[in-house]
């Protein structure tokens, strides 16, 4: 069966970040077609916005997109395009895996964390950002829901029931913003007492960073607000090597849109170093969406070997002297069998 997923091939090393994957892809043999669209500097370029209309009608008809990283102009009068498209599809659900690869730099080893954030409220609400006449005063509003946080909680505990994780820890700031933090606080509570088979914890938001630092392997899924989960994504991402190994999932009742969760890096684009991991990583999980576990999990085997064992292969933010394709090469090697 072939299912036709919108792809968005991204500024700067987007389009050769997801050359390499889509071959890959290609290799795994998953019945995929791509219907390629524009968002970004691509798009601003070729039909004069950064978001045309198109690209969303598509998107909706597909239900799910592959994207690469995007560049939104810096200056007035130009919106986030990742926040644009999280709330035009209501994609509520963000998250983030970190898990440790063998061979990489990274202070850690053996790290597992999925940081699942709520998407779409909290403290990146546009509408709620004031600048005062003399532009003395900066007012930003926090709104966080009961429905809002029901279902970014109840999404990490379904999430950590499907994939047999046993503990979640519900990340917040109610000591101080006993409203906003407090109500999501709450709710994750009063969520956590109907799944008695997950181990629950609570805990403020800057422990949490210096936990995260000090014992991370206390950790198993981290459910939290936008504006902490944005952080916490990062630093986790940290610990196992950085972005270029942090793939972001945005999931919504109707639509998921799966991407490299770092920069378009415009300094290194056509020079064929830029790592495909991310957005590697991202297809694997998007295969586990469309239900084809197995070839996620391929994927995700093919990555961690290739990056251990053909070392030389791989580009050289990862300490070796590949290049993306070799890279992507060696990934379809392994495959193949």
């Amino acid at each position: 069966m072939s299912k036709t997923i919108a792809v968005i091939p991204g500024d700067g090393i987007g389009p050769e970040i997801m050359s390499a994957t889509l071959r890959v892809l290609d290799a795994l043999d998953c019945g995929l077609n791509y219907e390629f669209v524009d968002a970004g500097m691509v798009a601003l370029d070729k039909h004069g916005e950064l978001l045309p209309q198109a690209t969303l009608d598509k998107i909706a008809e597909r239900k799910v997109a592959l994207k690469g990283p995007l560049t939104t102009p810096i200056g007035g009068g130009f919106t986030s395009i990742n926040v644009t498209l999280r709330r035009h599809f209501d994609l509520y659900a963000n998250v983030r895996p970190a898990v440790s690869f063998p061979g990489t730099k990274s202070r850690y080893q053996n790290i597992d964390i999925i940081t699942v954030r709520e998407n779409t409220e909290g403290a990146y609400l546009s509408e709620g950002q004031t600048l005062s006449e003399d532009g003395e005063t900066a007012i930003s509003m926090i709104r966080n829901t009961r429905t809002g946080s029901s279902r970014i909680v109840r999404y990490a505990f379904e999430l950590a029931v499907k994939k047999g994780r046993k503990k979640i820890t519900a990340v917040h700031k109610a000591n101080i913003l006993k409203t906003s933090s407090g109500l999501f606080l709450n709710v994750a509570r009063e969520i956590a007492k109907e799944y008695p088979q997950i181990e629950f914890n609570e805990m403020i938001v800057d422990n949490t960073c210096m936990q995260l630092v000090m014992k991370p392997e206390q950790f198993d899924v981290i459910v939290t607000t936008n504006l902490f989960g944005d952080i916490l994504s990062d630093l986790c991402a940290g610990l196992v090597g950085g972005l270029g190994l942090a793939p972001g999932d945005n999931i919504g009742t109707n639509a998921a849109i799966f991407e490299a969760v770092h920069g378009s890096a415009p300094d290194i684009a056509g020079k064929g170093i830029a790592n495909p991991c991310a957005l590697l990583l991202a297809a694997a999980d998007m295969l586990d969406y469309l239900d084809m576990v197995a070839k996620g999990d391929q994927l995700r085997q093919a990555i961690r070997a290739t990056v251990e064992l053909d070392h030389a292969q791989v580009t050289p933010d990862l300490g070796g002297k590949g290049s993306t394709d070799s890279f992507a090469d060696a990934i379809v090697k392994r495959i193949k069998g």
